[in-house]
């Protein structure tokens, strides 16, 4: 069931401890960072020393948004495919089409 104005398809899964923990460790990493810069902005701190910090933040989402990326093609696409949902592929690549713009 969607609701307007949502992305949310309602779909879920779960996931091994070890996944969950690894994404929530660097989900938190990155939150530390991004008050981080909120604080360098408080402070005044110099533009160029945010932007850096901005870079890093950047980069850790990128890294996140790669494992998050894998261990869906490993587990999810895999598995629908294996029992004939064709669907999990377009799915796929319409993402992946999103995540490359």
């Amino acid at each position: 069931m969607e609701t307007k104005g949502t992305a949310c398809q309602c779909k879920t899964k779960e996931r091994p401890d070890s996944e969950y923990k690894d994404l929530i460790h660097r989900l938190n990493r990155i939150e530390g960072q991004v008050r981080g810069i909120r604080g360098m902005v408080e402070k005044n701190a110099y533009c160029i020393d945010i932007l850096v910090q901005v870079t890093a933040v950047s980069a850790a989402l990128s890294s996140f948004n790669k494992v998050l990326l894998e261990n869906h093609i490993r587990t999810c696409v895999v598995e629908d495919v294996r029992e004939g949902k064709e669907e999990a592929v377009e799915e796929l690549l319409t993402t992946l089409q999103k995540l490359m713009k």
